[in-house]
């Protein structure tokens, strides 16, 4: 298959936003993103609840498996060669840019090959693999695909988001009291301020639960959760999930309500993950968004 040409904001192709991307080349980069996920279930599910599954520390001494990594690879594999143009930074790779004499791209792909290593190291499919795609720092497609249980949510630009191909919405829930609120972990709110802005909203939320990574965004954008509030995320945790919550009807931003995207340089037209939010709040209510963004008191 031949690259997809250039892409362009429709209004004005020198606008740094991406207000309506061309909806049949989005459609075509839905395509690659859902091969980029394919090859990666290829090799996530030969690894899972392996024993052949080996575990590795990173500096941070989070864990890294190498189905993590050989999952990052199919994917890069895939999209070197569906859109070889087109920049790529992956949580395992980092950031690579595309080569040749016009070497900037207003696209970039980022990449979580195992959003949840620790729950695919333990055996619980509640784990996923995050792919996105930005124009110009703007996420403007995100993927989260589950194998296991063969779950795919895709959120595109403009459209509304679907799960296995069915449109969904997130569900109406009028005050934060009555909201079931996720989050990954109570240990990623670091003492201090975080962990302040945390309780705030756990205490004011009717219930709390742990443990879902990714999936508990699929969940919200299902209708079945009302809120998810994180911290210590990589921009690739979160990248991917926005356009899915909002094509789902719903909200996500930073703590301080801020737009959840990457930097980028017109002039280069180069991308940078430098520097990002690692606190990112979704809801699948506007009012309950704004309610938990009050309760965190970062504004």
């Amino acid at each position: 298959m031949s690259p997809p040409p250039a892409c362009r904001a429709s209004s004005d192709p020198d606008s740094d936003t991406a207000e309506q991307l061309d909806r049949a080349l989005l459609a075509t980069f839905a395509d690659v993103a859902a091969a980029a996920a394919d090859a990666a279930s290829e090799v996530t599910l030969r690894y899972f609840r392996s024993s052949t599954l080996s575990v590795d520390s990173k500096a941070d001494d989070s864990p890294v498996t190498v189905a993590d990594r050989a999952a990052e690879a199919a994917v890069r594999a895939v999209l070197s060669s569906r859109v070889p143009s087109h920049a790529v930074f992956g949580e395992e790779g980092g950031m690579v840019e595309p080569d040749g004499p016009s070497s900037g791209s207003d696209f970039l792909w980022v990449v979580d090959p195992i959003d949840g290593t620790k729950s695919f190291i333990t055996g619980k499919p509640l784990w996923g693999t995050l792919v996105a795609l930005l124009y110009r720092g703007e996420p403007v497609l995100g993927l989260i695909d589950q194998p296991v249980t063969r779950e795919r949510w895709l959120g595109l630009q403009g459209s509304k988001t679907t799960f296995n191909g069915s449109e969904i919405s997130t569900r109406r829930c009028d005050e934060i009291g009555k909201a079931y609120l996720y989050a990954t972990t109570p240990h990623m709110f670091s003492p201090g301020e975080i962990e302040e802005s945390w309780k705030r909203v756990r205490d004011a939320s009717r219930i709390s639960l742990y443990g879902c990574d990714c999936y508990a965004y699929g969940l919200l954008a299902l209708g079945h959760a009302d809120l998810v509030v994180e911290a210590d995320l990589g921009p690739y945790d979160y990248l991917a999930i926005a356009p899915v919550v909002r094509g789902a009807g719903g909200e996500m931003t930073d703590w301080r309500g801020g737009e959840l995207r990457a930097n980028f340089d017109p002039v280069a037209r180069r991308h940078s993950v430098e520097g990002l939010a690692r606190e990112v709040v979704a809801a699948g209510d506007a009012g309950v968004h704004a309610a938990a963004l009050e309760k965190i008191g970062w504004k």
